[in-house]
């Protein structure tokens, strides 16, 4: 089944927040988050294990028990088990993301892609999200922002395990899609170039976004269209920096990312649009595109995405920014 068929809408929740991003954030505020997503009509919810060492997945199952499982789509991923015995949360060694969930819980977290740890994996996302099913599944992160020099050989450990497991597993109806989950555009294309596993479709984070998107554009956007699988893009405002936050891509914002940003935001003000709405709306107009997840850790932040979504933006806007080659000459406009 093609991702788009699967995905129930343009916007959906990336949940990584609820797994203490960046900050430890009380119950009933990541309650109160997912509760107004559900209210604005949001029925697709994005998980993972390694979101704050499965934090994310047991406030997601608390805050959607009892609501009609086949009302709403989940999607998680694989490739890290987190397990019952507890470490050290500074001394874990997580690539450039290494601080974001130390807010999260002291669970170990064991990164393994063999097949046997896919289905213990999914076993265990089950039990914290308190259902039967998940609808697609991710392969976590098997990218060099993570493995740096070994990324290769985790990729290939993947390709044996993990990625032969979940084909199965979608042939056999127990999952409807999977993918890669992942922050760079390299294991995508590595993916698409096989023969063998044929994945759905991919969760991108960070590369097709107002921002970034160049390398996504060449490299993997045609062929994903061509093959008529879905992208879901996560970070549609790269960790904040689209809409006055201190970070790209989990970092300080560099000073020529800073004037970039400065310059789209000159010529939105003039045409009185927000910049989220540039955001979500430039990201959704590529055909690939099946939905954009923007995380959220606040209530008032649904309303500000789904506002965003609706905005009307002049063509002026994005012809200007074309016209500043603000955005990449190929890009796909609203």
């Amino acid at each position: 089944m093609a991702l788009k068929d699967i995905l129930p809408g343009r916007l959906g929740f990336g949940t990584a927040p609820l797994g203490n991003m960046f900050r430890d954030i009380p119950e009933a505020e990541a309650r109160a988050t997912v509760d107004a997503a559900w209210n604005d009509g949001i029925r697709y919810f994005d998980n993972a294990p390694f979101y704050g060492a499965g934090l994310a997945e047991l406030r997601m199952g608390e805050a959607l028990a009892g609501r009609p499982r086949e009302g709403y789509v989940i999607s998680t991923k694989v490739g890290r088990l987190v397990l019952d015995e507890v470490e050290d949360v500074s001394a874990r060694d997580l690539g450039e993301k290494g601080d974001v969930f130390k807010h999260g819980r002291p669970n170990r977290i064991v990164n393994d892609y063999s097949e046997s740890a896919t289905l213990r994996s999914i076993e265990d996302s089950l039990k914290r999200l308190k259902t039967d099913l998940i609808d697609i599944v991710w392969v976590h992160d098997v990218a060099q922002d993570f493995y740096g020099d070994e990324w290769l050989s985790v990729f290939e450990s993947a390709r044996k395990g993990a990625f032969k497991a979940l084909d199965r597993l979608r042939d056999e109806g127990v999952i409807k899609a999977w993918g890669l989950g992942v922050n760079k555009v390299e294991p995508i294309e590595l993916l698409l170039d096989l023969e063998g596993p044929k994945p759905d479709g991919f969760l991108l984070a960070g590369r097709y976004t107002l921002l970034d998107h160049s390398r996504a554009l060449q490299r993997v956007m045609p062929k994903v269209a061509e093959k008529g699988l879905g992208i879901v893009v996560g970070g549609p405002y790269s960790s904040g920096a689209l809409v006055g936050g201190p970070n790209f891509e989990y970092a300080p914002i560099r000073p020529a990312m800073r004037e970039k940003i400065a310059r789209i935001k000159a010529i939105a003000d003039r045409h009185g649009i927000s910049m989220k709405a540039a955001g979500l709306q430039f990201a959704l107009a590529h055909p690939a595109v099946g939905a954009v997840i923007p995380g959220a850790s606040q209530p008032g932040r649904i309303a500000e995405d789904r506002a965003a979504l609706m905005e009307k933006v002049p063509a002026d806007f994005w012809r200007e920014l074309r016209a500043a080659g603000l955005v990449d000459p190929m890009a796909p406009l609203p």
